[in-house]
């Protein structure tokens, strides 16, 4: 027995969050029925469709990180017919995958891609306060006294903001090293904007204890064993 939402995440299509999202808006049907509760539970047999087309959960879980380049967008498919992540990974793997998580159009760096939606789940759930580490490019040096602010602890719009470390790299001052475990959107440029700074370049180097060492930018990789089970039973 498995609910409709962990249905769709695991046939590939999105998170579980995001597969609620899309039964709730009456884009899941099952047996020829529009459903919209993502509690239901499947039965065997059941055949279920997601904007139209026919998915099944796979049992072959696939696990790939990429080096996202700039001027990519994070999702399936792009209305605008801009270059999506899909496009950087589609001969890597015949499974339906997608990205955990969103990196903005022009945020570079490590993103994680799968199939497996209770990792999926885990890992974008804020709860389980995974670790991200960014290389942040601002437009002048941080003053001394911003970088305390950000340090102790700063307020957004959207709540307290808290970084598990920050630092200058190499000396240059407009060049940052951040640490942070929570996942509200567009939240590392927002800290930096909240004091009259731009974000040039942001580039995510770290994510839940995988790195993009030796893989070049726009290139991807399937996980190796040791990363996966790391992953699976990381703690914060």
């Amino acid at each position: 027995m498995m609910r409709l939402n962990k249905y769709v995440a695991h046939s590939g299509v999105c998170s579980r969050r995001k597969a609620t999202e899309h039964i709730k808006n009456g884009l899941v049907s099952v047996n020829g029925n529009i459903e919209t509760n993502p509690a239901t539970e499947m039965k065997e047999g059941d055949v279920v469709l997601f904007k139209d087309k026919l998915i099944k959960p796979s049992n072959n879980h696939v696990y790939l990180i990429l080096n996202k380049p700039k001027n990519t967008v994070t999702t399936l498919d792009d209305e605008r017919g801009r270059k999506t992540v899909m496009d950087l990974v589609k001969n890597k793997t015949s499974e339906r995958i997608y990205p955990v998580g969103r990196l903005d159009r022009n945020t570079t760096g490590l993103l994680l891609l799968t199939n497996d939606g209770d990792l999926a789940h885990k890992l974008s759930h804020p709860s389980h306060e995974v670790k991200k580490i960014y290389h942040v490019f601002l437009d002048k040096d941080l003053s001394q006294d911003h970088f305390n602010a950000i340090q102790k602890g700063i307020t957004l719009d959207d709540g307290p903001v808290e970084v598990d470390k920050i630092s200058y790299i190499k000396g240059a001052k407009n060049e940052i090293g951040i640490d942070i475990h929570i996942g509200r959107n567009r939240i590392v440029r927002r800290i930096f904007e909240h004091f009259d700074y731009q974000v040039q370049k942001l580039d995510r180097v770290y994510y839940g204890g995988l790195t993009k060492k030796d893989l070049p930018r726009s290139f991807s990789r399937h996980l190796t064993e040791r990363e996966i089970i790391m992953l699976k039973h990381f703690n914060h």
